[in-house]
Parts: structure tokens; sequence; C-alpha cells
């Protein structure tokens, strides 16, 4: 059977609360049990004092042997009591209970009197040697004469059952006591539990359920102060944050179907004219030179999309070395060389030094130039201007690429990282897969590097990244 988080806490408090009150009705028993002795020998001690006295006379023939009975018997009928005078042997010479005569010129007490000779008072609990047939609580009381010689002793015998009695009622009041906060206390852990904890955790476990059967948008509507609100709004962050991903996944879908589409849609229509012979023979040539630009641009959206989720995976292992930025810039310029001569574009190139060295993966810092100089030369008018700088800034270079086309408006600029993004909506799907710069800042955080663009004035766009310089 499962076990709640509810029953556990019910049984666990419940479990601490028993304990506590039992723990508690315990020791109130053992101290009313040891109060109400104390009280007991308290008031037979005081009332010892006179029967003392009376027996004083008694042994110096100041009182008749009727007289001390007579005093013995109703003071023990008032204390509910059986009192018995022993002279300094041991033997009974009083009782106050004249069914105990039998008693009288025995000797009873043998082994206490050493106790009684110093003064000391004697108290025990038990049948007191088979005279009684009941348990009794004995009080030995040791008697003196005014001169300090010992004359006896006063045993006074009164029964447990007797003593007790009223304690069973105090017993009873403090277990039934003990019962019913008990019982209250399991009301009150009830109530409170399912107010503060139950029904609010049964409200998030709702929502998670509806969240993983694809309903993001749900959210735990919890108002509390405490551990529990604070669960709930951390769990209303999580599925703030899982929407997110799940509307990204769409759009991610979304766009790349869309960019799959495309090609597929020119390739599957050019080649189909062909083999219909809507297109003129002539004219072959030029759509299925077309026809592979699209194949050629669908393969480069599967690579980048290979990387991006090779970067996703962790699977992104990196070759860090030293190389030559300065070198790995030559080269990409010279690779551009075609498309900067169709667009008579002006490079300046402009190194501090001719060499600067640099930690990083030469391959992927080369991907990352290339993007960076391809999105510059996309995005550039013809006849335009791409600036590329490299500079030292304490231990870290700087690489800045420049283009003087228009500036990326403000509400776009934050946008330019992200995966898809196209700002230049006029232009044609086929100038742009939306993929390169968010390959490229993923390859630099995955240097533990940086990449910033800024917009500069009157015009132009300028892209900076910086890589660890190499110390010599």
């Amino acid at each position: 059977m499962k076990k709640t988080v509810f029953s556990k806490m019910v049984i666990t408090f419940t479990a601490i609360i028993a304990v506590s009150f039992i723990t508690t009705a315990a020791v109130l028993s053992i101290w009313f049990d040891s109060y109400y002795y104390n009280q007991r020998k308290s008031q037979l001690l005081a009332e010892s004092k006179l029967i003392g006295n009376a027996a004083q006379q008694y042994i110096d023939h100041d009182m008749s042997a009727e007289k001390i009975n007579d005093i013995l018997s109703y003071i023990g009928n008032y204390l509910s009591t059986n009192i018995w005078l022993a002279d300094n042997y041991g033997y009974v010479y009083a009782v106050s209970n004249s069914s105990q005569n039998k008693i009288s010129v025995n000797q009873i007490l043998t082994s206490d009197l050493e106790e009684l000779r110093l003064n000391h008072i004697v108290e025990k609990r038990g049948l007191y040697g088979g005279a009684f047939k009941t348990p009794v609580h004995s009080l030995e009381i040791p008697i003196f004469s005014d001169t300090g010689t010992f004359k006896g002793a006063i045993i006074m015998h009164t029964s447990i059952d007797e003593i007790k009695g009223p304690l069973k009622r105090v017993y009873l009041i403090i277990w039934i006591s003990a019962v019913l906060a008990i019982v209250a206390s399991n009301f009150v852990i009830y109530f409170f539990s399912q107010k503060i904890i139950i029904k609010p955790l049964a409200k998030i476990n709702y929502v998670a359920d509806k969240i993983s059967k694809g309903e993001v948008n749900k959210r735990v509507d919890i108002n509390s102060n405490d551990e529990i609100g604070e669960l709930a709004e951390s769990f209303n962050s999580m599925a703030d944050s899982l929407e997110k991903v799940e509307k990204n996944r769409r759009d991610f879908i979304s766009n790349v179907s869309h960019e799959i589409r495309s090609p597929i849609t020119s390739i599957k229509g050019f080649i189909s004219g062909i083999i219909d012979g809507v297109i003129p023979k002539d004219k072959e040539v030029y759509y299925l030179k077309i026809a592979y630009e699209e194949t050629q641009r669908l393969t480069r959206l599967v690579n980048e999309l290979l990387d991006l989720s090779s970067i996703d995976a962790g699977q992104f292992k990196l070759k860090i070395e030293e190389i030559d930025i300065n070198e790995i810039i030559r080269l990409s310029v010279i690779k551009f060389e075609t498309k900067i001569k169709d667009k008579k574009l002006i490079v300046d190139v402009c190194f501090q030094n001719d060499n600067l060295y640099v930690y990083g993966d030469k391959d992927r810092i080369t991907q990352v130039v290339t993007n960076l100089l391809d999105n510059a030369i996309k995005y550039v008018k013809d006849g335009g201007t791409v600036n590329i700088t490299t500079r030292t800034k304490g231990n870290k270079a700087q690489i800045s690429i420049y283009n003087n086309g228009n500036n990326i408006p403000e509400e776009d600029i934050k946008h330019v990282w992200d995966r898809f993004y196209k700002g230049d909506k006029s232009r044609s799907n086929k100038v742009s897969t939306g993929l390169g710069l968010p390959i490229v800042r993923s390859i630099l955080t995955q240097h533990g590097e940086d990449i910033w663009v800024e917009n500069k004035m009157p015009e132009g766009v300028e892209f900076t990244f910086t890589l660890k310089t190499v110390s010599r």
C-alpha cells in the first residue's frame, strides 16, 4: 500500500505528541504520587507529636491505659490509620484498633530499633511482616523523653488503597486529558496539514501532470509566504522556462521545415519542368545550376544544424592550441576574393602587429572569422567597405569586423543571436540560413570568450569578439 506524505506526517506527529503527552502524564503521576505520600507523611508526623506526648504521660504513669487507647482510637479514626505504641524494646503496648489487641505485648520492632534509637524515622511499604492482609504504608517514629532518652516508637499504618483512592481519580483525569489532547492534536494536525501542505502540494502535482502532457501554459496559484510559496514560485518559474523552451522548439521545427521545404520545392519544380519538357532545352543548364545552388544551400543548412546539435549535446570538442589570428584572417579574406570583386568592395585589413598569437581551436576560430566575414559581405552595399582590425587589450585580443551597410534596428539588435533570425526581411531566404551568428556565439562561448555587436554612426555595423593572447 502506498504511503502518502500526509499519512507519514500524521503518523510521525501523532507518535511525537503521544510520546510527549504520555511522558508528561507519567511524570505527573509519579510527582502526584510522591507529593501525596509526602503530604500524608507530614500529616502523620504532625499528629505524632500529640501521640508522643500522650505516650510519655502513659510511660510516666500520668495517664491510664484506657485513656491512651481512647486517644489512639480517636486519632486513628480521624486519620484512617492504625496506630501502635511500642516501648524501647519493641513490644507493642497500645493499639488504636481494638481488633488488633492480640498484637499487644508482642515484640514487633527488632531490626529497626537501632535506627529509631538514632532518632531516624523508618518508612516501609508492604504487609509489615504479615500483620496485614493488604499492603500498607508504615511510618515508625521514635519517642524521646525531655532528657533525650529513647522511650519507644509510634507505628502508624495506612492502607495503600486508602492513600491511592484519591490519587486514582487524579491519575484518571491526567490520562484522560492526555488521550483527549492526543486526539485533539490529530484533528489540528489533519486540518493544518491539509491546508498548509497537502492541498498546495496536490495543486503543484496536478499542474506538473498537466505540463507533462503538453499543457505548458498551466501555472500553480498559491499565495503563501513560506517554503511552499517559494516552491510554487520556483515551479512557475520552471514552467515559464519550459513554455519558452517549447515555443523555441516549435519555432525551430517550423523554421527548419520552412528552410528545407523552400529549396526542395525549387529543386523539385525545376527537375519536374525539365523532365516534362516544360523548360526549353536551352534553359535546362540555367535551371540545373539554380537547382545545384539550392542543394548547396541545403547542405550548408544541414551542416550548420549538425554543428548546433553537437554544441547543444556537449559533443563539441575543442583542440586548444596557439594560433595566429592574423594569418587566419588573411586566408579568410583570400577565400572571399571572388565575392569581394563581384560586389566591388573595399576591404581594409589593419593589424596592430604582423602576428597576433592567441589560444583557440584553429578550425573553429576559422569558422567564426568566416561566418562574420560572410555576414559582413552579405549585408554591405555594392561598392561598400569592410574593415577588419585586430588589437590587444590586456591579456585579450580584440578582433573587429565592420561593414558600412545599414544599421541594425534597435528592436532587432538583441535578436541577432537567435536561431533562424533574419533582420533584413526584404532579402530572400537564399541569402542566409539564420544560423551563422548563433554558431559563432556558441563557439566563442565554448572558448570562454565573448562577442558583441554595435551600430556605428552615421552608418555601419561592427562585430567584435575576444580571444586570450599567448604570453611571450
